[in-house]
């Protein structure tokens, strides 16, 4: 028999112990594994093993390419397989490290652990209070002391927003800043919401940021249902990939709002990259996909938090292939792409959705909307785009 896995993720350290260790307190016989990459900079990582009644082992692993996430994925399965073998652990609860992202490690128990492990739940601990002083943090991990690689570029606003859009249940703590990011937060306009119009906001946000996520009190009861209620990681991955994501819908409530912008006509490239640093501001959280008139083939992922936008290219749109490739896409992307198809662009669209307290909706859609080809470019066909100046070539085309 399989041992049922629950990954417990998050930025708030002191909320995931809690999570982690009422957990312990309510599935007798759970045993919790944890990586500390602290002293990762000095070659090393340190794992302990613990259950209810306090550390049960530790050891180190040392680090692999540099990359304290590589030591981590090799030791990992490992000693969950070692702990299926023993017989005596009912739940295993690894949880992550500060800035790990819990995607990668769903996908190696998944991959690595087929017939001595179930990956049964994805979870990630969130203090209702630092939610935004964390989304709009555009500050590298490095400087807060949470990089995971000497090469991580990661900014803590996009870590904390792929936590908390991954995972299938939101585990909600009550405290105060903790130890992990007070540094990181501090001085934050957004930080330390109290009160109950704080509380409404804090909990609409998580919603519209994560509408298909489970939000429960990490004191509840269900907590522990859910640790063993499933997780499929390939449909998680489809509802991440730019193509097919499950984007948030349009909502506004305690003061936050959620802006689904939808157009077929494409971007002129010079006008969007003019207006880029306008966009990432105008909201906490932007994501989705988009096309330029200049690339009218590559289906390109829009992902922004913190102030910080990444643009990159997610593969050709459906539209560009021969139909004698369509059988080697997965099912999920071309039912997404059916449900929208336009006549001429197929699905090359324009989908942008914007999360934010106080988002300025009717400006913003004016700025997107100018940044359209007008009625005169677009009258002029793809071989009058590509004249148009190529403004993200050093986006999309780095030299190396």
């Amino acid at each position: 028999m399989s041992l049922p896995v629950v990954i417990v993720a998050g930025l708030h350290r002191d909320a995931r112990r809690e999570v982690v260790d009422r957990l312990l307190r309510t599935v007798r016989g759970s045993v919790a594994v944890h990586h500390d990459l602290t002293a990762a900079p000095a070659g090393t990582v340190l794992r302990l093993v613990r259950d209810a009644s306090g550390e049960l082992s530790r050891g180190e692993t040392p680090l692999l390419n540099d990359c304290a996430c590589c030591a981590l994925r090799e030791d990992l399965v490992p000693e969950l397989v070692r702990l299926a073998d023993g017989g005596t652990a009912r739940l295993a609860v690894v949880e992550l490290w500060d800035s790990v992202e819990p995607r990668a490690m769903a996908e190696v128990v998944a991959a690595h652990g087929a017939g001595a492990l179930d990956l049964t739940g994805v979870i990630t601990a969130v203090d209702p209070s630092l939610v935004l002083p964390c989304l709009v943090n555009g500050d590298d991990l490095a400087e807060a002391g949470l990089a995971a690689a000497a090469t991580d570029r990661r900014t803590i606003g996009d870590t904390w927003a792929r936590q908390l859009e991954y995972a299938s249940v939101l585990a909600l703590v009550d405290g105060s800043v903790d130890g992990a990011i007070d540094g990181a937060v501090e001085g934050e306009g957004e930080g330390g919401h109290a009160g109950p119009d704080a509380d409404a906001m804090n909990r609409a946000l998580l919603a519209q940021l994560h509408p298909n996520a489970r939000q429960v009190p990490a004191a509840s009861r269900e907590l522990a249902r859910l640790a063993f209620a499933g997780f499929d990681v390939e449909a998680a991955a489809a509802a991440q990939h730019p193509a097919c994501a499950l984007l948030p819908q349009e909502a506004d409530e305690a003061g936050v709002a959620t802006l689904v912008w939808h157009r077929h006509r494409p971007f002129h490239p010079e006008r969007l990259y003019a207006a880029l640093e306008d966009l990432c501001r105008a909201a906490a959280r932007s994501r989705g996909r988009f096309w330029l008139a200049d690339r009218p083939d590559t289906l390109l992922a829009w992902d922004a938090a913190g102030g910080a936008l990444c643009v990159e290219s997610a593969g050709p749109w459906l539209a560009a292939l021969p139909d004698a490739a369509w059988e080697l896409v997965p099912p999920v992307r071309r039912a997404a792409a059916s449900v929208d198809w336009h006549p001429e662009h197929g699905d090359r669209c324009q989908h942008l959705v914007f999360t934010s307290p106080g988002l300025g909706r009717h400006g913003l859609v004016r700025l997107l909307e100018s940044c359209l080809l007008t009625d005169a470019e677009y009258a002029a066909g793809r071989e009058g785009w590509k004249a148009l100046p190529a403004a993200f070539d050093a986006l999309l085309d780095p030299v190396s």
